[in-house]
């Protein structure tokens, strides 16, 4: 199995794997709502082939979390891990989030990270909880066990989640 950057895949190759993993209405999930109209983080976003076939990919997004005291956070927003279904249960997924992680880290982005997710899955094995989440506001519904954080610079405070319309900050 090779991972790549997902810039040298198939756009549509992507969104049909997106598509088998998530299902054609995931467009109109909070996840989605979340990123906006950013472009993914090219350096944190891969793939993953098997015998020339896309079987996974993971991509990562700058986001922003705008407190009520004025003060605004940058983070990244980790997924969608996709994984096709025929391959899940074999590992893919999570070698796919330990190099996006480890891709976080080598460019300095390891600082912030959210994603939503199963936690009994990301916080065992990579350490990412809802301790400091319990205040955000999202542009749409997601049950809040599953909204997760991890890094020294996740904000414990309340505010808005949501795109980051100057990407300059986390171009890598």
């Amino acid at each position: 199995m090779d991972f790549l950057p997902l810039a040298q895949i198939d756009p549509h190759a992507v969104e049909r794997l997106l598509d088998r993993a998530f299902g054609p209405d995931r467009h109109a999930r909070t996840a989605y709502k979340v990123r906006g109209p950013a472009q993914a983080i090219p350096a944190l976003s891969l793939a993953s082939v098997d015998g020339g076939e896309l079987v996974g990919s993971v991509q990562c997004w700058p986001v922003l979390l705008r407190a009520d005291d004025g003060s605004a956070h940058p983070l990244v927003m980790v997924g969608p891990v996709a994984v096709d279904p025929e391959r899940q249960q074999g590992g893919v997924g999570r070698r796919l989030m330990t190099r996006a992680l480890d891709a976080a880290a080598a460019h300095g982005l390891d600082r912030a990270l959210m994603l939503i997710g199963d936690p009994e899955y990301y916080e065992r094995f990579f350490g990412f909880s809802a301790e400091r989440t319990a205040r955000w506001r999202l542009p749409g519904p997601v049950e809040r066990r599953r909204l997760l954080a991890r890094g020294p610079d996740v904000p414990d405070v309340a505010g808005d989640l949501g795109p980051v319309l100057d990407v300059t900050a986390h171009a890598a």
